[in-house]
């Protein structure tokens, strides 16, 4: 069987899997595209063998997964991507309606950190599809990620808007990681080297796709709504590795996550053997 592999369809990722069209990996894997939330659900339940998953699901199932190393979806500031948009300021929001979109557990919990660390509010929370204007009907503010929080940037309207990147760059002084790419335990056991042959695909076509990111913000925008100028500072902004800096990030919103009470444990980073 070939490598049944996860793949996040929003614009975050395309830089990852550029490369694997370009070095043409596609045919010796089974790539299948969702959100994040909905990815880390069938890696779980053993119909995906290695998927990018929210980094607070890694937290949650560390027993069941192992990480692969070098690649996340993480900024260093600013994400565009990932956003609060409110009617009303933050520092105002305790004990109001928030709508967190229902696609990636760890902007959800990214979200709470930030307005109960950075502005001492603790709203009521529910979850939603990502469609502001429905959020809107019943919340004072709503999380929108991948495309739905970029549509948000080009046009912003009167709301108030946080990018979540550059808040917890302000909370923090810290990397932030999103995403993380992880392999079942069991698969990583009996396959070793068709994890190995998927992690260093990926590596090579993050490197090819940093080398090209003019180009791919061409090639995108030509069916995309937002111009090549607009992706390629989207994609400049992202940050695609998982070294010690952001491992540190990585665990400090995980630190953060349990004295909140989103996860019991902050888990030891385990990574597969991809040598």
């Amino acid at each position: 069987m070939l490598p049944r592999v996860g793949h996040i369809q929003f614009l975050n990722c395309l830089p990852l899997y550029y490369g694997l069209v370009k070095n043409g990996v596609l045919p010796d894997i089974e790539l299948y595209k969702h959100t994040p939330t909905e990815l880390s659900q069938r890696l779980l339940r053993g119909e995906l063998d290695i998927s990018p998953i929210p980094a607070i699901e890694y937290a949650r199932h560390a027993a069941e997964l192992l990480l692969l190393p070098r690649l996340t979806v993480s900024s260093d500031g600013r994400v565009l991507s990932i956003l609060l948009v409110s009617k009303i300021p933050a520092g105002e929001l305790h004990g109001r309606p928030v709508a967190l979109a229902n696609t990636s557990a760890t902007s959800q919990v990214l979200t709470r950190i930030i307005l109960n660390d950075r502005y001492n509010v603790v709203p009521r929370y529910f979850e939603s599809p990502p469609d502001l204007a429905q959020m809107f009907m019943e919340a004072d503010a709503g999380l929108l990620i991948g495309d739905d929080a970029l549509r948000t940037v080009v046009r912003p309207g009167k709301f108030h808007v946080y990018d979540l990147g550059e808040e917890w760059r302000l909370l923090t002084a810290k990397k932030m990681v999103y995403a993380v790419w992880a392999v079942r335990r069991v698969y990583a056991r009996q396959h070793p080297d068709a994890v190995k042959t998927v992690y260093h695909a990926f590596v090579l076509s993050m490197e090819h796709s940093l080398q090209q990111i003019g180009a791919i913000a061409r090639d995108v925008s030509q069916w995309s709504p937002f111009s090549a100028r607009f992706l390629k500072n989207y994609f400049t902004g992202l940050r695609f590795e998982f070294g010690p800096d952001y491992q540190e990030g990585c665990l400090e919103f995980l630190r953060r996550a349990q004295a909140l009470g989103a996860i019991t444990a902050v888990p030891k980073l385990e990574f597969a053997d991809v040598a």
